[in-house]
């Protein structure tokens, strides 16, 4: 049976500007993200610095803004000065976080280079683990001064002349998690954040920091941590982090495609605890936040840190996604833009191989997975404002969510170039007929609309399966076009395909 739904927009009722940087991603020293990810020296499409062509090909076409770096659980045990200077004076080092041989072959210089490459702006984490204030200053200052220091005069003699101007700095990472290396309470943490963040804007006060939130949601210590963290960070700080994963738990499909009602409610808690911090201080700063780790990672078939092996570029979490898992992807990316008030900064984790939208055969091709579809056409698209879209419509009953919304709605608009674009996610198993009354625009015209539908969720062991195979599965949930969609007056109907991702284009001029 088709049912029906209703999404109200006006012009006037905008949430908030779209930070480009909310297409961000995430490249750590994990697996083969870095190593025969964006960096394989011989390979055919490689440069004389040895980063993949395609790769940095396929950067593009996504819309990536930005780039965190070098983690992720690797930067709480990483010496940065092991990663600069002659590549042949730099140390192996074992790699605590993912039991990793680490070459340092690629480091901060590397990184600089190819983010310039790549166009992407560079997101720097400190390690405040096992290190602190002083080796995070000094970080700043290889990579921000100009010259006339010890630490910019190093970055010149490797090399590079002119300062790398890196604006936004996370301080440390995931510190709540016993899995962390050099963990903490939140006490502590906040304390050294508070001394590590005076200490490098003392470097560079232009400067913009991440201090670390919960690792999850489901963290016993979440909404705490965020409280006693503020308390001793809330005058350093500009942002604060939000981590979310998500994945099909024991044939759970209803809860797994509410992932975005969940996501949206965890970044609601956190704005609401660092208001309330805010409001104890009678401060009108507002924080804002960096989600600079979200995506669907299947982590139940990850066999943890103490079971791997001792290896150097070793295949590790290379999850394989679905049409199911392109839906789900699609839908939190629009719910990051829903948020554009709050949500400044957003990194899809990770950008090549590990819980990736594009994966590589060394020597060899690289392709798109599912994922890559939904989050390719939003950044290409989601531009100017997001609209206040008002949803009705049916709800879906889920095990571990409650009653959620069967639809969820996003609506930009771009005034510039006259482009009002809708995302819509039927959740439900069902059709639905939408709606989508765009009160207050006048010339309203389709351009094009485009949907990808969920599939069985039948997903590959790994990415050991043949290349080929891979590619083919990811080609197969490419966006196809939408039948049906009409525009009248002040309404555009669109019919919603189950479990399906739609994105609908349209030009328009305010009435």
């Amino acid at each position: 049976m088709t049912q029906t739904a209703r999404i109200t927009v006006h012009p006037s009722f905008v949430v908030g500007e779209i930070d480009r940087r909310i297409f961000g991603s995430f490249v750590e020293h994990l697996g083969r993200a870095v190593y025969t990810g964006v960096f394989e020296p011989g390979h055919l499409t490689a440069d004389a610095d040895g980063f993949r062509g395609d790769v940095i090909d396929l950067t593009r076409e996504l819309g990536t803004s930005l780039v965190r770096y070098p983690g992720g659980n690797f930067v709480s045990n990483y010496f940065w000065e092991d990663g600069v200077g002659p590549v042949e004076d730099r140390p192996t080092r074992i790699d605590l976080a993912w039991r990793t041989i680490e070459p340092n072959t690629f480091g901060t210089d590397e990184f600089m280079r190819w983010a310039r490459k790549a166009d992407v702006e560079p997101m720097m984490a400190v390690n405040l683990g096992t290190r602190g204030a002083d080796a995070a200053a000094n970080l700043v200052e290889y990579c921000n001064v100009p010259g006339g220091t010890a630490w910019s005069d190093r970055r010149r003699a490797n090399g590079a002349e002119e300062p790398y101007g890196v604006k936004l700095w996370c301080l440390g990472n995931e510190m709540d998690g016993p899995w962390q290396i050099g963990h903490k309470t939140a006490e502590d943490y906040g304390k050294l954040a508070s001394q590590a963040a005076q200490a490098m804007r003392r470097v560079d006060p232009s400067i913009e920091f991440v201090v670390c939130g919960s690792s999850s949601r489901e963290m016993p210590t979440f909404g705490e941590w965020e409280r006693v963290v503020l308390e001793h960070t809330f005058d350093d700080v500009d942002y604060i982090s939000v981590h979310a994963y998500y994945q099909e738990r024991d044939g759970d499909r209803r809860s797994f495609l509410a992932s975005a009602a969940s996501f949206e409610a965890f970044m609601h808690e956190v704005v609401a605890t660092a208001d309330a911090v805010a409001a104890r201080r009678h401060s009108p700063k507002r924080l804002k936040l960096s989600v600079d780790e979200w995506n669907i990672w299947y982590i139940s078939e990850f066999p943890g840190e103490d079971n791997l092996a001792l290896l150097e570029e070793p295949r590790l979490i290379e999850d394989v996604y679905s049409g199911l898992d392109a839906v789900v992807a699609g839908d939190l990316l629009a719910t990051l833009i829903r948020n554009a008030d709050r949500v400044a900064v957003a990194c899809l984790a990770q950008l090549v191989n590990v819980i990736a939208p594009m994966l590589t055969e060394p020597g060899g091709d690289a392709w798109k997975q599912t994922t890559f579809h939904p989050i390719a056409l939003t950044a290409a698209h989601a531009q100017g404002v997001a609209l206040d879209a008002r949803v009705e419509g049916p709800t879906l009953a889920t095990d571990k969510h409650g009653e959620v919304a069967g639809v969820s709605g996003t609506v930009t608009w771009d005034a510039a170039s006259g482009s009002l674009v809708a995302i819509l996610v039927n959740r439900t198993a069902e059709p639905v007929d939408a709606a989508v009354e765009h009160v207050g625009f006048a010339d309203v015209a389709l351009v094009e609309a485009s949907v990808i539908v969920a599939d069985d969720n039948v997903r590959g062991a790994s990415s050991t399966d043949a290349a080929s195979d891979l590619a083919a599965r990811g080609a197969a949930a490419a966006p196809r076009a939408l039948e049906g969609v009409t525009t009248a007056d002040d309404v555009s109907t669109v019919p919603l395909l189950p479990e399906s991702w739609t994105l609908v284009r349209l030009t328009a001029r305010v009435a």
